[in-house]
């Protein structure tokens, strides 16, 4: 059976690497499937609450792929936002029912664009929005940070100002692939300036987005138990960068490791980099496990905008 499953896979990541070349091949032949020792067995999986709000964040982050989408998930569209050099697209929301501001970020079909030598460096956090007390030596990827900072002011502005005319309202930031790693700039930076907000962040395929300073800094302004960065079995984006560049992931995984989605098949994950989840399976980049998350087609729902 697992080397059923494991053949389906190869195939799929066989079929990604076609598309997307500038990716690495499958870190082993066909002929020698890998005898990795995962956790499969559920060890009762998450409370239905946690997976009620995953899968709502996801259809958030689906929303934002689509051109127009003037009712998310039938709330309130306070603004969309787009830079086009930097193609950075996404929306504020407001949920007046659970009195919540919904800042939603679009992945980007750049992602291989911003794996490149010069992006993969490592920039001070201080250089990508407004200034921060006590970022110490915490560091972001070039290219997501230099994204984020083309919206920041604007996006942090709204967010803001929704906060002073709803001041009883939460926020959540929230995205995919790309998008993810900007909801976890932006809700760091969010935090750090508007410390009275209770912030929470939902990333669904986040790549590593910074150093372990950031990732430290992230958990200690936000709390990890109010960071969820899922990710979908085989996915191999959230750790396409690898840590030997000096990268690190952020608290916590929520970690869907076999199929079907549901609560019982979601594990959350101990610490940053839990060796037991998704950081076992070698990256294979883009494939087909990053476009569905908890059932959700990442990219072309346009339901979810109705």
């Amino acid at each position: 059976m697992l080397a059923s499953l494991l053949n389906k896979f190869v195939c799929a990541v066989s079929f990604s690497t076609a598309l997307w070349p500038g990716f690495p091949p499958l870190p082993f032949p066909r002929s020698r499937l890998p005898h990795w020792h995962l956790p499969w067995k559920s060890t009762g999986g998450i409370p239905q609450q946690v997976y009620d709000e995953l899968v709502r964040y996801t259809q958030y982050s689906s929303a934002v792929y689509q051109p127009l989408c003037p009712n998310p998930l039938g709330n309130e569209l306070v603004t969309e936002f787009t830079n086009l050099l930097t193609g950075v697209h996404g929306f504020v929301a407001r949920d007046d029912g659970r009195q919540e501001v919904i800042v939603a970020f679009r992945g980007s079909q750049q992602l291989p664009d911003m794996l490149t030598d010069s992006n993969m460096l490592l920039i001070p956090l201080d250089s990508v929005g407004p200034p921060l007390n006590g970022s110490g030596d915490a560091r972001v990827h070039a290219g997501f940070g230099v994204a984020f900072g083309s919206v920041s002011d604007l996006v942090l502005d709204i967010v803001v100002e929704q906060l002073r005319q709803y001041p009883s309202y939460s926020v959540v930031l929230t995205g995919h692939s790309m998008g993810g790693a900007l909801a976890a700039i932006g809700g760091t930076l969010l935090k750090a300036n508007a410390t009275g907000a209770a912030v929470r962040v939902f990333t669904f395929g986040q790549p590593r987005t910074g150093d372990a300073n950031f990732a430290d800094l992230l958990d200690k302004l936000i709390g990890s138990d109010n960071v969820f960065r899922a990710v979908h079995t085989w996915d191999g984006v959230p750790t396409i960068i690898p840590r030997s560049l000096g990268y690190h992931h952020h608290s916590t995984e929520y970690w869907h490791f076999q199929e079907p989605p549901s609560r019982k098949n979601v594990r959350q994950c101990t610490g940053q980099e839990d060796p037991k989840c998704s950081a076992a399976v070698p990256s294979t980049g883009i494939n087909l496990a990053h476009d569905v998350y908890f059932g959700q087609v990442m990219t072309t729902d346009a339901t979810l905008c109705l």
